[in-house]
């Protein structure tokens, strides 16, 4: 077997006879390099040539990592006869050739899927098993698909056998059943109660045929390939098929070989040999050429990635071609970064098919960019005719005039090169220098349609390979929905090291649209309303704008609650629910003041959401007992600054306790050390809405201002 590595640059003395019948690009310096992915047989050399993808090679000028090389260690020059190859360990050998096969199943897949550009696939059928001259040396492939042809072309051969198997097991042996076990008469005749059927011997044509069905089975799990069995033996599988994996099908085969006669039953017992030895001595029939080729994979690549991660058909009814031409590879709607239930977004991807290590270009940088512009236009009906269908949502909401995030993303390959691992399913930020890219307008606005997200994710090249080339659709709709969650959890964490969210919501009295048409430049562009609940908005800001930020928060906080809510969060969690209690406050319910100011403020709210509780201090007098008599009638909690601030609480209606100055756990108390205190407890989670507060009548009265106050509710509403 001969290797080549795509677009690698080659003396053309190294390569002169890999390259006979096959078209390569020459460059002044008198180098070759080859702009195809897949396999041909060299007749010249007797040998099959895989040219494989690039991604094999590590380093370079792109790199910054010094020349290209395989798994970043070998020189491609080194490797072009693998079989004399003494650079290559064993478990490189090994990857080499079963990588061979998943290129192949890759192409198979691409090359008959309608919907692919197949212009850029050259084939001509794989040549078959045969009586003709033996190769030099034959590939893993060259075996699996011997083992496919074998059973397609000897179907009368197999039933032949499969007919013999069991003809005459269930005939009864009368001369043993008469010499050797009794009978009862009945009406003068014998009655044989335990006859003797004819006895199974140990069947090495059986055996062998449930070995290379089992093969077959195997093979179509693992790489894709249609299975074909008619029969009904129980296979070898699971753990016994890795036993013989791992040797003992070469025992075994060996141990019976000598059992078989006909020239088919030996050529099926070579092929199955061969692929438990993987000695590669098939032979084969090569009296014409054959070739699967596939010109410039990177088209290849994006079909992939966009299969395993894409929608198709596109979003609402969008095309890849896009009004200025260019060409997006990747597009789907899933979930939005904020609320997952509520809103959608889009999903903008490029697939980029670089050797390992490689950097984005500027250029590619710049494409992305634009086509987010580009769909946001679209999705805004820029270039709406009359004659398209309206979308299913809108990036922009018209109350805050903010647009929704959408996530703008590379996606490139990565390889292990060490443990050459299939299994890793998962997507992550690549290790490349510039892993996250933004573009904007204006600072501090990410919910500005000028404010653009570029991400770049590597995945293992391995992975999606096998899964492609399986063609599982349920394996490929299990991964892809496993990998827009894990994209989507990896950006919002990223975006969370970044900026502040908040989620807000207008406190009672209060309009929170006209606040926001009032105030438009302060909050354009930091705010959207992306939750399905009406009135609570988010509120993103970026850390590199502390003091900024600070002073608009201060002033949302007159007028919204505003709390920490996290990506993904549902907005119930930290906001309080708002009950509606605009009849009772006509009347002369009581309010239970206590005054805070600066940072004692803070302290105070957050010490009571923690408590559920707050403590009156009394003196245990008669005077202040007739006191603590009133104060029971409270129906609300007010804590405020004697100015605009103020949090309001509903009494849980359980009636404030008696509790002993040594006996309050940590609660928030209007004076420490007091003998005695009246304990109200708290709803916490649900605010009375109540609408807006006018605390002039318990602040005019000055130092006692401090001292708590039971006053009419409703003399404090506007």
């Amino acid at each position: 077997m001969r290797v080549l590595i795509e677009e690698y640059q080659y003396e053309l003395s190294d390569v002169r006879d890999e390259l006979e019948g096959i078209e390569a690009m020459t460059n002044i310096e008198g180098k070759v390099s080859i702009q195809y992915v897949g396999y041909y047989y060299n007749v010249k050399l007797r040998d099959c040539v895989f040219i494989l993808p690039k991604v094999l090679l590590k380093g370079g000028e792109l790199a910054g990592d010094g020349p290209e090389m395989v798994f970043g260690r070998h020189r491609p020059e080194d490797i072009i006869n693998l079989d004399g190859s003494e650079v290559l360990s064993k478990e490189e050998k090994d990857f080499i050739y079963k990588f061979a096969v998943w290129i192949y199943r890759a192409i198979v897949v691409y090359k008959n899927d309608k919907g692919n550009d197949t212009t850029i696939v050259y084939y001509q059928n794989i040549a078959h098993v045969g009586s003709g001259r033996r190769r030099l040396s034959n590939t893993y492939l060259d075996i699996l698909l011997s083992l496919i042809q074998f059973n397609h072309d000897n179907r009368n051969f197999i039933f032949f056998i499969l007919r013999n198997i069991h003809s005459g097991y269930n005939k009864i042996n009368w001369t043993r059943t008469i010499g050797t076990t009794g009978a009862i008469v009945q009406g003068g005749r014998p009655v044989y109660l335990n006859p003797v059927n004819r006895k199974r011997q140990v069947n090495f044509d059986e055996e062998l045929l449930v070995i290379f069905f089992s093969i077959l089975n195997y093979i179509g799990d693992t790489y894709g390939f249609a299975k074909d069995i008619d029969c009904h033996f129980q296979l070898i599988t699971g753990k016994q098929m890795e036993t013989y994996l791992r040797g003992y099908g070469t025992t075994r085969l060996l141990q019976i070989k000598y059992k078989y006669f006909s020239d088919k039953a030996l050529e099926l017992w070579r092929l199955c040999y061969a692929f438990f030895d993987e000695a590669r001595q098939v032979y084969i029939n090569t009296e014409q050429r054959e070739y699967l080729l596939v010109k410039n994979f990177y088209i290849v690549f994006e079909a992939i990635i966009d299969e395993l991660i894409g929608d198709n058909p596109l979003p609402d009814g969008m095309k890849k071609e896009q009004e200025d031409g260019k060409i997006v590879d990747h597009l789907y709607t899933a979930k939005s970064l904020i609320d997952g239930e509520a809103k959608r977004t889009y999903y903008i991807g490029d697939s980029k098919y670089y050797k390992i290590g490689h950097e984005l270009t500027d250029e590619s940088v710049y494409k992305q960019y634009t086509y987010a512009r580009n769909v946001i236009q679209w999705n805004l009906g820029i270039f709406d005719d009359g004659t398209r269908r309206a979308t299913e949502f809108r990036l922009r909401d018209d109350i805050t005039e903010g647009y929704n995030i959408i996530p703008n993303f590379f996606i490139s390959a990565k390889m292990d090169s060490e443990r050459f691992d299939y299994s890793d399913d998962g997507i992550e930020k690549t290790d490349r220098r510039h892993n996250k890219r933004s573009r904007r307008q204006f600072e501090n606005r990410l919910f500005d349609r000028d404010t653009l997200l570029l991400f770049h994710y590597d995945v293992n090249f391995l992975f999606v390979l096998s899964l492609y080339a399986r063609n599982n659709s349920s394996q490929k709709a299990e991964w892809k929905g496993k990998v827009r969650e894990i994209f989507r959890g990896e950006i919002q964490e990223w975006l969370q090291e970044s900026y502040d969210f908040y989620a807000m919501r207008a406190r009672p009295g209060v309009d929170g649209e006209a606040y926001i048409k009032e105030h438009f430049q302060d909050v354009l562009g930091k705010m959207y309303t992306p939750y399905a609940r009406e009135g609570i908005f988010s509120l993103a800001l970026d850390r590199n704008y502390e003091e900024e930020n600070d002073a608009l928060l201060e002033e949302l906080r007159q007028r919204f609650y505003v709390e920490r809510c996290r990506l993904g969060q549902d907005p119930s969690d930290v906001l309080p629910e708002v009950r509606n209690i605009e009849p009772i406050v006509k009347t002369k319910e009581l309010a239970l003041c206590i005054t805070r100011e600066g940072v004692h403020f803070e302290n105070a709210v957050a010490q009571m959401k923690k408590t559920g509780k707050v403590g009156i201090a009394l003196n245990a007098t008669g005077a202040t007992l007739q006191l603590v008599e009133g104060f029971t009638n409270a129906k609300y909690v007010i804590i405020h600054n004697k100015s605009t601030l103020y949090k309001v609480f509903y009494v849980d209606g359980k009636g404030p306790n008696l509790v002993a100055g040594a006996e309050q756990q940590n609660m928030f108390v209007t004076k420490k050390d007091s003998p005695l205190y009246l304990v109200y407890g708290i709803e916490l989670g649900i605010y009375p809405e109540i609408g807006e507060l006018d605390l002039s009548p318990i602040t005019k009265t000055g130092k006692e201002s401090y001292y708590p106050h039971l006053i009419p509710i409703n003399l404090l509403i506007k």
